[in-house]
C-alpha cells in the first residue's frame, strides 16, 4: 500500500509567510495571502462573487471579523463549519464537554473523535477545512466563578487584533445557566451577541439578536424555569433526554449564520427574533423591546446609555416640499372625476385566493366576460314572410 503523504501542519506558513505570536498568520500575511479577486484560484471565489453581482459590496471583510460560538454541540459545531467555510477572519470556541458515540447524530463530529473535547475536534477538523482562519479555544465550563472572568476577558480581549473585543457572541448552548452567564457577561460589557436555541422536541427552534440597551435581553422576558428562580437540574426526568435531529440543529445553525452575515454584510437587516416552527412550516418573527425593570442592573444600565445616546443624535427636520405645478393652462378640458367605487374595483379584478398572513397578491385576473348578443328590437310591420323576401330578392 502506497505511503501516505504527510499533510503540513496547519500553523506552518507557506513561503514568505510569517506566523503571529499565537503561531498563526499575521493578519497582514493572510490578508496578502487570500487575493479578493474573483478567479478560479482564489477558493472564496464562489463568495467573492456576491461582490460582483453587487449584493454585496465587500465580502471580502468578513476575514476582519472574529467570533466567539459559545456551545460546540448540534447548533454550535455547524455554525463554526458554516463561518469557518464563509472565511471568517476569527474563531473562538468555548465548551467544556467531550465528544461521544451519542453525538453522532450530529452533522459535524465523526465517531474517531469520540472522547477528545469538543473544542480540540472541533478545530483539527475546521482547520483542514480552512486552514486560514484563526481557532482560539477553550476546554472549559463558563459558567463557575473561576472560568467566567476569563470568558470576560477572552469577549473583550480576543478579537482578531490582540486587545481588541470580538465582534459578535453567538450562544449555542442547551441550558438556561449558561445562557445567562453569557447574557450577564454582554451587558456588562456592551456585547451584542445571538442566542440560538432547539426545542425539546426536536422539531423546532429559534434565534435572537440581542443588542444591550436597545433590544431585550435574555433576562428581560425569561423562560419561567429562570422566572420562578427553579433549578433547571430539578426538571430533568430518569431515562428521558431531549430529542436531537441533525436536520432541525442545521436548519437553525442555517438561519443563525444567514442573520450574522446580513447583520455584518449588509444584505438586509438581521431579524431581533425569528421562530422556527417545524411541524406548521411557521417562520414568525418579532422585535423585543427591553424591559424598564429588568433584574439584571447592566441591562437597565445600558438602557439608559442608549437613551442618551438616541437623544444626542441629531434630530432630522421634515421638510415639506411644494408641489410643482407642470401647466398652468387647461387647455383641453382636463378634469379630474371622482375615484372608482369599491364595487367597481373588485369588479375589475379576479377573486383573492386565501393566503396566510403576512403574503399579499401583486395583482390578480379579471374574470373574463361571457360573450353575450346584444338585444335588438325590431317593429312589426304587418307584412308576410313571403312580402319580406321578395323585397330581399329585388334590392
Amino acid at each position: 500500500r502506497p505511503e501516505r503523504p504527510l499533510l503540513r501542519n496547519a500553523r506552518q506558513p507557506a513561503p514568505g509567510l510569517r506566523l503571529g505570536r499565537d503561531g498563526g498568520l499575521t493578519f497582514k500575511a493572510r490578508i496578502e495571502k487570500m487575493s479578493p479577486e474573483v478567479v478560479d484560484s482564489n477558493p472564496y471565489s464562489r463568495l467573492m462573487a456576491l461582490k460582483r453581482m453587487g449584493i454585496v459590496n465587500d465580502y471580502e471583510r468578513i476575514r476582519t471579523f472574529a467570533i466567539a460560538i459559545v456551545g460546540v454541540g448540534g447548533v454550535g459545531s455547524v455554525t463554526a463549519e458554516m463561518l469557518t467555510r464563509c472565511g471568517i477572519g476569527k474563531l473562538l470556541l468555548f465548551d467544556y464537554d467531550k465528544v461521544e458515540l451519542a453525538n453522532m447524530n450530529r452533522l459535524f463530529f465523526q465517531p474517531h473523535q469520540a472522547g477528545l473535547s469538543k473544542v480540540q475536534a472541533a478545530e483539527h477538523t475546521l482547520r483542514n477545512i480552512n486552514p486560514d482562519v484563526l481557532f482560539e479555544v477553550h476546554n472549559y465550563n463558563i459558567t463557575t466563578v473561576e472560568n467566567f472572568q476569563h470568558f470576560m476577558d477572552r469577549i473583550s480581549n480576543g478579537g482578531l487584533q490582540e486587545g481588541k473585543p470580538v465582534d459578535l457572541v453567538l450562544s449555542c448552548v442547551d441550558n438556561f445557566e449558561a445562557r445567562m452567564t453569557i447574557n450577564t457577561a454582554c451587558n456588562e460589557l456592551g456585547q451584542t451577541w445571538m442566542e440560538s436555541g432547539v426545542s425539546e422536541n426536536a422539531v423546532s427552534g429559534h434565534i435572537q439578536l440581542i443588542i444591550p440597551g436597545e433590544s431585550a435581553c435574555f433576562a428581560c422576558a425569561p423562560p419561567l424555569v429562570v422566572a420562578a428562580n427553579i433549578d433547571e437540574k430539578t426538571l430533568k426526568r430518569e431515562g428521558v433526554c431531549a430529542a436531537s435531529l441533525p436536520t432541525t440543529m442545521g436548519v437553525v445553525a442555517g438561519i443563525l449564520v444567514q442573520n450574522v452575515l446580513k447583520l455584518y454584510r449588509n444584505i438586509s437587516s438581521a431579524n431581533t427574533y425569528l421562530n422556527y416552527n417545524a411541524m406548521q412550516d411557521f417562520f414568525p418573527t418579532m422585535s423585543m423591546k427591553p424591559n424598564p425593570q429588568c433584574d439584571d442592573r447592566n441591562c437597565r444600565k445600558q438602557q439608559e446609555e442608549y437613551k442618551k445616546k438616541v437623544a444626542a443624535l441629531p434630530k432630522e427636520e421634515v421638510v415639506q416640499e411644494e408641489e410643482e405645478i407642470i401647466h398652468e393652462d387647461n387647455e383641453w378640458g382636463i378634469e379630474l372625476v371622482s375615484e372608482v367605487s369599491e364595487e367597481e374595483l373588485k369588479n375589475s379584478s379576479g377573486p383573492v385566493p386565501d393566503l396566510p398572513e403576512g403574503i399579499t397578491v401583486a395583482y390578480t385576473i379579471p374574470k373574463k366576460q361571457e360573450d353575450s348578443v346584444p338585444d335588438v328590437t325590431v317593429e312589426d310591420s304587418g307584412e308576410s314572410l313571403e312580402d319580406l323576401m321578395a323585397k330581399m330578392k329585388n334590392m
